[in-house]
């Protein structure tokens, strides 16, 4: 998917995103698996077709590519659609949604193929936030990396734990594991393009290990992980839940608030780092 229908994405949750977490009705018990609460409304763009507004919200593409219909049925295939893909979703019905992409084309998707879930984490308040557009749904503690503050630069180690540190920034969940060491895990698609551009201008990877991981986020693949930019950065459960400083890089939840944003988040769902 094109950088820019990303930030875009990411632009348009961002643009309601203040007020939620502003709100006093957000979930305060982090330990809690309740039910979710309204902070705001869905994230929203108004639209003009033939006169009249209607909503449009920001949705994306989830797992696998998804094929673009003229109608709603299988019999009118347009497009396919990679995952990640942002559109705007017009209105659905039975299983289909009629989606605005921002190329401008308008058709048809299998709802299961569409998701406003993303995955907030704060490592200065040592949370993890699970919205759906705007909608804060959950909020748990989390125990963060031995050096909690700094963003990660390379790979840590027993002579340098300095360097286990969580990445920050935009980020997607590339993979599941449900047969972690921790429980579960939700493997993120660190090191990014970005990563290996900093990391080949400091002589921490080389020119093929940087092509190897441009090629890998082409691709929506799990990018090389043992390189001294390190690697095998997840949300995953074994969390105490008091909040401490303890992985190497990783963000652990407790294992029931594991459970409930395993089945939330899939293949593709943006998780943002701060």
């Amino acid at each position: 998917m094109r950088t820019t229908g990303w930030v875009l994405f990411l632009g348009g949750l961002m643009s309601g995103l203040c007020a939620a977490v502003a709100q006093p009705s957000a979930p305060t018990d982090t330990t809690r698996v309740g039910a979710p609460t309204t902070a705001e409304a869905a994230p929203e763009r108004l639209d003009r077709r033939g006169g009249v507004f209607r909503t449009t919200p920001l949705f994306y593409v989830v797992e696998e590519a998804a094929t673009l219909h003229n109608h709603s049925g299988l019999n009118a295939p347009v497009t396919q659609l990679p995952m990640r893909t942002p559109v705007r979703r017009l209105a659905c019905e039975a299983d289909w949604c009629r989606v605005h992409t921002e190329g401008g084309t308008t058709g048809y998707v299998a709802d299961t193929a569409l998701s406003n879930v993303w995955v907030r984490v704060s490592k200065a308040k040592r949370r993890v936030y699970v919205y759906r557009g705007t909608e804060l749904a959950h909020a748990f503690e989390a125990d963060m990396a031995y050096n909690s503050f700094a963003d990660k630069k390379r790979n840590g180690a027993e002579d340098r734990p300095d360097h286990w540190r969580t990445p920050e920034g935009a980020f997607y969940v590339v993979h599941k594991n449900p047969q972690s060491e921790f429980h579960r895990a939700l493997v993120l698609n660190y090191p990014k393009v970005e990563d290996a551009r900093r990391g080949l201008d400091a002589g921490l990877i080389s020119r093929a290990q940087y092509e190897a991981i441009q090629q890998a986020q082409e691709e929506h693949r799990m990018p090389p992980m043992g390189t001294d930019l390190g690697g095998w950065i997840e949300i995953h459960g074994d969390g105490t839940g008091d909040a401490t400083a303890w992985t190497q890089g990783c963000v652990a939840i407790r294992n029931t608030a594991m459970d409930v944003i395993w089945e939330q988040v899939r293949v593709g769902t943006p998780v943002l780092i701060e």
